[in-house]
């Protein structure tokens, strides 16, 4: 029910911001791939909070368990459980919310939904859910990498108001996690981090965009009609806890372009088919062309806010209500191994369901009586 993700490589995530833990099944992970747990923590450190202090000050070291499908570091080919226990919880900040609804927040769509809810940190509701992703996305990335030398970088673009200069070429992971903020460009950073500081002193949040670039990724990657390789790249970013907008290519831009200026000619590169701008943002068809795949998620302010604000508790009465616990004033910083995890995930997906569908058999030969 809406828990699980993937046709081919599949994942199921569970548990709750405050419970006793959270993590990931994940089904249909090849056998043979190297894999340890240094590899998934490294990507959880980058997603962890309290790492810097624009983030949440919870502390929770997010150290991940292996439970089952690898062997002497080595993938079987059968389910990879992998769990992490939760260690800062602190649910009596959230006692006065538990008859409340917080402005903007999941409180009274989850209530409305199951006729229930954990109120503790916003349960399921809350990006503590995406660790599991996180930990999938970085066997994902692992695979796509030895596969296909396919990269994934994603960065912030802008915070609020505060935009960084276009980039020729994407930039190294270095220069990303060079600051706290994730932005490769260090003047805007600075500007971008003393924004936060100032927004989080009001005890307000704000939000902003983050950009990714998929490098390497071969054509043909994507289904027809309804599994369009952007469709499900835009399924899996909404998904994410407090977006709002996607993106692909050219995006809302290209709307004010004529097809004459907007259309990516194709040449002849090295005798491959190429294309000479990329306005597609490497899908055409709903099927990846060869080139670049570029895309922007927007994310809104963080719900979560200490400040008072005009809402209702559970019986519609007005009342007055004051955020606690410990939030992140802007979750973009967060956000970006995030999107890196979600984007694996969908590309190994249909790299998979390519070389079922296409591939496997492309040389096996049929008999007149087989057709």
């Amino acid at each position: 029910m809406g828990n699980q993700y993937g046709k081919l490589f599949r994942i199921a995530t569970w548990g709750e911001s405050h419970g006793n833990g959270v993590g990931v099944v994940i089904d249909g992970c090849p056998p043979g791939v190297p894999l340890s747990v240094d590899e998934i923590q490294q990507e959880l450190d980058r997603r962890r909070p309290g790492q810097s202090d624009i983030t949440t000050p919870r502390k929770e070291a997010d150290t991940v368990t292996i439970l089952s499908g690898v062997d002497q570091g080595v993938t079987l080919g059968t389910p990879i459980a992998l769990n992490v226990f939760n260690k800062d919880a602190r649910g009596t900040s959230y006692d006065e919310m538990k008859k409340t609804f917080r402005p903007s927040h999941a409180d009274f769509t989850y209530e409305a939904k199951f006729g229930r809810r954990m109120a503790e940190g916003g349960g399921r509701s809350s990006a503590r859910e995406t660790i599991g992703r996180v930990a999938a996305g970085a066997i994902a990335r692992k695979i796509l990498k030895h596969a296909f030398n396919l990269d994934i970088i994603a960065y912030v673009e802008r915070v609020q108001d505060i935009s960084m200069p276009p980039l020729e070429t994407p930039p190294s992971l270095d220069l990303v996690e060079a600051n706290a903020i994730r932005c490769p460009h260090p003047e805007t950073a600075e500007r971008m981090i003393e924004r936060i500081k100032a927004v989080r002193a009001e005890g307000d949040s704000i939000g902003g965009i983050i950009r990714a670039h998929l490098s390497n990724v071969p054509p043909g990657w994507g289904e027809p009609v309804f599994d369009r390789l952007e469709a499900d790249l835009a399924k899996a970013m909404l998904s994410l806890p407090a977006t709002k907008g996607f993106e692909v290519g050219s995006g809302f831009a290209g709307t004010y372009l004529k097809g004459s200026a907007h259309n990516d000619p194709f040449i002849n590169k090295d005798g491959k088919i190429r294309t000479t701008t990329n306005n597609s943002g490497g899908v055409q068809g709903g099927i990846s062309n060869g080139e670049e795949i570029h895309f922007r998620v927007a994310f809104k302010p963080t719900a979560t806010i200490i400040q008072k604000q005009q809402t209702v508790n559970r019986e519609g009465q007005p009342i007055e209500l004051m955020g606690k616990g410990r939030h992140d004033p802007c979750v973009l910083p967060r956000a970006v191994p995030i999107v890196e995890a979600m984007a694996a995930l969908v590309l190994l997906d249909h790299a998979m369901r390519h070389f079922a569908q296409n591939v496997a058999f492309k040389n096996t030969e049929y008999s007149s009586t087989e057709l």
